[in-house]
């Protein structure tokens, strides 16, 4: 059995860039041997219609990849969808044209998408006289000033004679050494630029890990699809390999999707990764050379990774972005997309045939925003710190109602569960769990959160000493400073847990509150009582009660009732019918029943009375004091219950 080493061959990623016909894939060709012209068309008409792969293998047994890019002006989505990962870029300028209109193009992209590492080669140096490459030379060095590739080494080379190839060669080597870092601890994404299948291994996708490792046997996603894949194979730098890790260009065979299902543009990822997304936060810097400022609600097309999707310009800054500006803003997809934070992107205009800028992403999973909104620029600006400890801390420092989500951010920022729990213990942080949701807080805010429920409970204690206490939305109603809705449910069941608050039906109060009769009301209540626990969930109206009895007042039973009512025994359904507690909750449980199997999951009021067995006159009030109570909540479909009743009435 054949052995491969986990990672046998390390990563240089070149790729090129340059106008039409200027010579990169015959450059390539010359460093190679490998002709990246693949497609009939394109040997026909002598010309790169799409992406192209060449490996060269050196010496020491490192492994030189080769992206070769279209040079067109209408292919460069195709040039774009091949630039994700590389670690050098290879700038092609024939010595006879010096810098055309795609050299300028491609040359802001490589900026846009903040590689700093290229050489750049004059090909075709032996066409021209020495006067004319001096000439080109400065074209092109002039063209360079104040871009990444400023310092960039520049280098005559012929593809027909072999001028400059092994010096040129030796400095595309260096890139193993200076290029961009590599993120190999979180999760693993490949983003997709080629699907095929081969008789024998079925569906291969081809690409550059952008994040992570992959072995044989692990089970991904691809995104945004959704679909479970396996992984069955890994071609690493064009070598069979049993692991692959950031940086290299793999290729995948798959089990689980079949070719037709695969467009470039997705992505293969690690299952938590796998959260696609219409709405991106990011920071866009727009070209110099244009000439116009870019527009709130500028339709462009957006090339991240090996994707290209329209989308719309959301400014949260200024009224729009001048040449050269930079500014945040919201890109609102046409469908959805994978995408995390530090992704860098590029925007061309509607026709797509023009580079409009590119920046990175802040936030993937943005909010539905209203513009300038102060608290949104607020959490950019957290997200925009260098490290997910100072973006977490600013992030609870700034106090969110709805805390920080802890999944969420650790997908944002790819983090594994190794370094989750580093950041765990790196930032103070106080946790709200719900099952497998956790939200984040600072321990300062919870406690102030705390705080002001237990004076507000207090102060109803001191006003109101015979009634139970407040229920949820009445509490919640009465603080000005809370967490958002479904994490002040959760901190309630803390306190309660806890025992700092009690729950008696739908009240809360401070632990050790007691609500009493006293005297008369005491025995009136115990007059009536057995009544109430006879009927059970169809208790006898008030006004039955009064007759079965005629020396009890009206005045002074509702007195009582509405006493008890307050304290949390019974509730009023109606003006004629009184419920004790436990009554209610069975009632309420059953009604919750008969929702859910609901195909709609839609309370029918005539089947509560036919299922459960309450009279036509209860059902209707029941089921509108369930609406006043917050339990349910009627719109255009029919009433349905917004939480579990026996959350709202637990012990």
């Amino acid at each position: 059995m054949r052995r491969f080493s986990p990672f046998p061959h390390p990563a240089v990623i070149i790729g090129t860039a340059g106008h039409i016909d200027h010579g990169k894939t015959a450059l390539v060709k010359a460093l190679t041997g490998v002709d990246t012209d693949r497609l009939k068309e394109e040997k026909a008409r002598g010309i790169t219609l799409d992406l192209g792969f060449a490996y060269h293998t050196l010496d020491d047994g490192e492994v030189l990849g080769f992206v070769d890019v279209p040079g067109h002006e209408k292919l460069v989505r195709n040039m774009l969808a091949g630039a994700t990962g590389i670690d050098r870029v290879l700038l092609v300028v024939a010595a006879d044209d010096g810098p055309m209109p795609q050299t300028r193009e491609h040359l802001a992209i490589v900026d846009l998408l903040g590689l700093r590492c290229g050489v750049v080669a004059l090909t075709k140096c032996d066409l021209v006289d020495g006067a004319r490459l001096a000439q080109a030379e400065a074209e092109v060095r002039a063209l360079l000033a104040g871009s990444g590739l400023a310092d960039a080494p520049l280098l005559p080379v012929s593809s027909l004679t072999g001028q400059g190839l092994a010096p040129l060669q030796a400095l595309l080597r260096q890139a193993q050494g200076d290029g961009p870092a590599r993120q190999r601890e979180g999760g693993f994404r490949l983003a997709v630029d080629r699907a095929f299948s081969l008789a024998g291994i079925g569906t291969v996708v081809t690409g550059t890990a952008v994040s992570g490792k992959v072995a044989i046997g692990d089970r991904l996603v691809l995104s945004p699809r959704g679909i479970e894949l396996r992984v069955r194979g890994i071609h690493a730098q064009n070598r069979e390999a049993a692991q692959g890790h950031a940086g290299q260009r793999l290729a995948l065979a798959l089990a689980g999707v079949e070719k037709d299902q695969v467009r470039r543009g997705d992505w293969v990822v690690a299952k938590p990764l796998h959260a696609p997304t219409q709405r991106l936060d990011a920071r866009l810097q727009v070209l110099a050379s244009e000439a116009h400022a870019l527009a709130h609600w500028t339709p462009v097309h957006l090339h991240l990774g090996a994707e290209d999707v329209p989308a719309r310009v959301v400014l949260l800054e200024g009224q729009a972005i001048a040449p050269g500006g930079q500014a945040r803003v919201q890109l609102q997809l046409e469908r959805p997309i994978g995408a995390l934070r530090g992704d860098r992107f590029i925007v061309r205009d509607q026709s797509a045939l023009r580079t409009l800028g590119g920046g990175v992403v802040i936030d993937a999973f943005a909010p539905a925003t209203r513009r300038r909104r102060a608290q949104h620029l607020a959490v950019l600006d957290a997200l925009e710190q260098a490290t997910p400890e100072a973006a977490l801390a600013a992030l609870l420092a700034l106090a969110l109602p709805a805390g920080v989500d802890a999944q969420r951010f650790a997908t944002l920022w790819n983090l594994g569960q190794a370094q989750q729990q580093a950041l765990a213990a790196a930032v103070p942080q106080q946790a709200v769990t719900d099952g497998q949701a956790q939200w984040l807080f600072a321990p300062t805010q919870i406690e102030r959160y705390a705080q002001a429920i237990r004076e507000a409970l207090a102060a109803h204690h001191r006003r109101k000493p015979d009634s139970p206490g407040l229920t949820q939305e009445q509490l919640q109603r009465a603080l000005r400073d809370k967490p958002a809705g479904a994490v002040f449910a959760l901190l309630l069941r803390e306190l309660v847990k806890g025992r700092v608050l009690e729950r008696s039906g739908p009240h809360l109060s401070l632990a050790g509150h007691r609500a009493a009769l006293q005297g008369a009301e005491l025995q009136l209540w115990e007059r009536i009582k057995p009544w109430l626990d006879e009927g059970g969930i169809q208790p006898p109206r008030l006004s039955e009660m009064l007759l079965r009895d005629r020396s009890l007042r009206r005045d002074q039973v509702l007195r009582v009732l509405e006493r008890l009512q307050r304290m949390g025994n019974v509730h009023a359904i109606g003006a004629e019918y009184f419920i004790q507690t436990t009554h209610l909750v069975e009632l309420a449980t059953r009604a919750f029943a008969l929702a859910q199997a609901d195909p709609q999951q839609r309370l029918n009021v005539r089947e509560l009375r036919e299922r459960v067995g309450v009279s036509r006159h209860l059902s209707v009030p029941l089921v509108e004091y369930f609406d006043q109570i917050g339990l349910t909540r009627r719109d255009e479909v029919g009433r349905h219950f917004r939480r579990d009743p026996r959350l709202v009435f637990e012990a």
